[in-house]
């Protein structure tokens, strides 16, 4: 019996016979297990290994499948991978191919959520020493938020009737989406280049935690930390904190919170300049009860003609009605003072400079408020807002100046 043939493969050959092997009959798969010896090379692509108690195995996921990666792999992190199997010629190694990868028992969105604070933490992000103190009273506040949104109603509605002396500049942004974020940084920065402003909000109006992510992105965060501003974070939530809630100067849970504030800090200063004014009066009381006591006492104590004391009396008279004509006068002048301060407070209210006649007109649908006829041209859409009432137009003509 005549034996078999022998067939002797090439070292390419055989490679290649287990990887047509591996790919046809394993091909695509799920594994799960714990990432070491993780690499990033200059090409962008990952390469690393998954191993168990019994086993490893080499993995690499090209740029192509992992820049749009929400959290950052790291040596130690347990994950669950989808990929397929080949063979790697050039060192006859088996590998798996990741395609898509999620970490093990957590979401990519949180553990992203959870490596980003805790590298803003690690920089002082957070840190207590770096809280500025709120203004005694922010006379012209910045608000980042949607200009369509509830939050912005809520702020205007409750500073208008609590404290219509302040001034109100609203920076129109996104609030959720991909670009929402950059706007929101990008808003933050302008508002720090007027002059005029005392106090930023960054708020919006609630919503579910997919939708309060922007809150959560890195350069949001930053954007508040380096503000000059003081920044009170209102992103409208009870459950989750944000990182622009741990950044910022103060947060609360509402936007109506955050203009309470500014309310409070206006009732509490009038309540101090009553307060001042109150003891001024106690003290000039008892400062003319003391001089007339020691009047009395000094008017007991003479021994000298019936005339002399005469003469002496008169002059504790009158002595005794200057005194209480400059107590009159202090008090009116003191009064008057605080008088002009509070009807300086109201007169700084936007509305009651709309109430005279004025109006303030913005380019739609920018809402950008206008101060140079150069902004505009003829076709351009506005908005009016009057005293009572807002109305649009559309620019037929401009003159300038």
């Amino acid at each position: 019996m005549p034996k078999p043939s022998k067939h002797i493969y090439t070292v390419s050959e055989i490679t290649q016979e287990i990887k047509n092997l591996l790919e046809e009959n394993v091909g695509e798969v799920w594994l799960e297990g714990e990432i070491s010896n993780f690499k990033v090379y200059p090409s962008g692509h990952f390469y690393f290994s998954l191993k168990d108690q019994g086993a490893i195995i080499s993995a690499v996921m090209f740029s192509r499948a992992n820049k749009n990666l929400k959290f950052k792999l790291e040596d130690g992190l347990k994950a669950i991978c989808f990929g397929k199997l080949n063979v790697y010629g050039p060192s006859g190694k088996y590998q798996v191919v990741v395609e898509n990868i999620e970490p093990q028992g957590v979401g990519a969105q949180q553990l992203a959520f959870e490596q980003l604070k805790k590298k803003l933490a690690q920089e002082g992000l957070f840190s207590p020493e770096h809280k500025r103190e709120l203004p005694l009273m922010p006379f012209t506040v910045g608000v980042v938020t949607s200009a369509q949104g509830a939050a912005v109603r809520d702020i205007l509605q409750i500073l208008k009737k609590g404290a219509p002396c302040v001034d109100v500049i609203v920076r129109s942004v996104r609030v959720q989406g991909d670009q929402s974020a950059g706007e929101i940084a990008e808003a933050i920065a302008d508002l720090n280049s007027l002059k005029n402003i005392d106090l930023i909000i960054v708020s919006r109006g609630g919503g579910s935690s997919e939708d309060l992510w922007s809150f959560n992105a890195e350069n949001v965060a930053r954007a508040i930390y380096n503000s000059r501003l003081p920044v009170i974070s209102a992103v409208g939530h009870q459950i989750n904190t944000t990182l622009s809630d741990l950044v910022a100067d103060m947060f609360v849970e509402t936007p109506s919170a955050a203009a309470k504030i500014i309310v409070d800090k206006k009732n509490a200063l009038l309540a101090r300049l009553d307060g001042i004014r109150y003891e001024l009066n106690i003290a000039l009381q008892e400062t003319i009860g003391d001089l007339e006591n020691r009047l009395i006492a000094l008017t007991g104590a003479l021994k000298s003609p019936r005339d002399r004391l005469l003469e002496k009396q008169q002059q504790a008279d009158e002595l005794l009605s200057v005194l209480n004509s400059n107590m009159r006068h202090y008090l009116e002048l003191s009064g008057q003072r605080c008088g002009a301060l509070i009807q300086r407070l109201e007169a700084l209210s936007p509305l009651a400079i709309l109430s005279r006649g004025y109006s303030l007109s913005m380019l739609m649908p920018q809402e950008l408020i206008l101060k140079d006829v150069a902004a505009i041209k003829p076709g351009d859409k506005l908005k009016t807002v009057l005293h009572k009432g807002v109305f649009t137009s559309v620019v037929q003509e401009v003159l300038g100046e």
